[in-house]
């Protein structure tokens, strides 16, 4: 079974007490780390990272909580706030040697980019962003019937208990549910990998759930503070999403511009898993990135 990257060295890496990342580590050049999302691990990135490596390092990490990386119980709600997750990925980095790189997530990496780019703007030199919007936009751009479409959203930001057992009853009708329902190219997944995914996320369903529950807490809160406070993302950023704008009803380019003067904000009809459907696409986006 497909479980990671080809040619590329895995490896465990602490980030901090008690918290070790699984990594794969391909290339030799400019370091770039590429963030997962859900509900996948560092593969799916296969194909943009072998194209990447051909002159970059690159860094595939686990996310904490995630696929083979270490899932800490959630005993505070700092445990899985993004703030936390992004300083793990600035101490991967700086354990692998690398003081500054470029940053890319996709859906729930893209929020622990945008964290570690607000937190620690003398790290991440360039900043990506695949399908979704900052934390807080995506709350308030969220009502009415229109969102039905993340319902996983309201579900998983309860209160410990029952989301758990809903999910773990059911995790791979629900874990599939989105793989079907957000590709693009059904087979852009093919079995074996659809088939990591599962099991991976299947293995971490009540860190998954505190992952997602920070989003509608901590995470919430530390948005509101830098918007209060004027902070912005000072490195070039590149946004690349489906015009979800368009089918709700906001101007999504107008709310990445908030917080990120030196944007470039492209939209897609490559699916959610843009990086698996079209990486050639996210590719030369992330290379045009680099450039800037």
């Amino acid at each position: 079974m497909t479980s990671t990257i080809a040619g590329f060295d895995t490896r465990r890496v602490t980030v901090a007490e008690g918290v070790a990342l699984h990594v794969a580590v391909g290339g030799a050049g400019r370091p770039i780390v590429l963030l997962h999302g859900f509900p996948q691990t560092h593969l799916m990135w296969r194909h943009v990272a072998a194209d990447l490596a051909a002159d970059h390092t690159v860094i595939c990490p686990d996310l904490r909580g995630y696929g083979a990386s270490d899932k800490p119980a959630a005993r505070d709600e700092d445990t899985y706030a993004k703030r936390t997750m992004a300083a793990d990925v600035v101490a991967l980095a700086r354990a692998l040697g690398h003081e500054r790189f470029a940053l890319a997530g996709h859906d729930r990496g893209a929020l622990v980019a945008v964290r570690a780019g607000l937190d620690h703007p003398d790290a991440v030199t360039h900043l990506a962003s695949l399908d979704v919007l900052p934390t807080l936009d995506m709350w308030e751009v969220l009502h009415g019937a229109s969102a039905s479409v993340a319902f996983h959203l309201y579900l998983m930001a309860q209160p410990p208990g029952l989301p758990e057992r809903m999910i773990s009853a059911s995790a791979d009708d629900f874990f599939g549910y989105f793989l079907d329902a957000w590709a693009g190219d059904p087979a852009a997944i093919p079995a074996d990998v659809r088939a990591e995914y599962l099991r991976a996320s299947r293995e971490a369903v009540d860190s998954i759930v505190a992952d997602y529950r920070a989003s509608a807490g901590i995470d919430v809160v530390h948005d509101r503070a830098d918007r209060a406070a004027g902070r912005r993302l000072t490195m070039p950023v590149t946004v690349v999403q489906q015009d979800w704008g368009a089918a709700l009803g906001y101007d999504a380019a107008a709310l990445w511009r908030a917080w990120a003067p030196d944007l470039e904000h492209r939209t897609t009809s490559a699916g959610h898993f843009l990086a698996e459907s079209a990486p050639a696409e996210v590719s030369a986006a992330l290379r045009a990135l680099l450039a800037r």
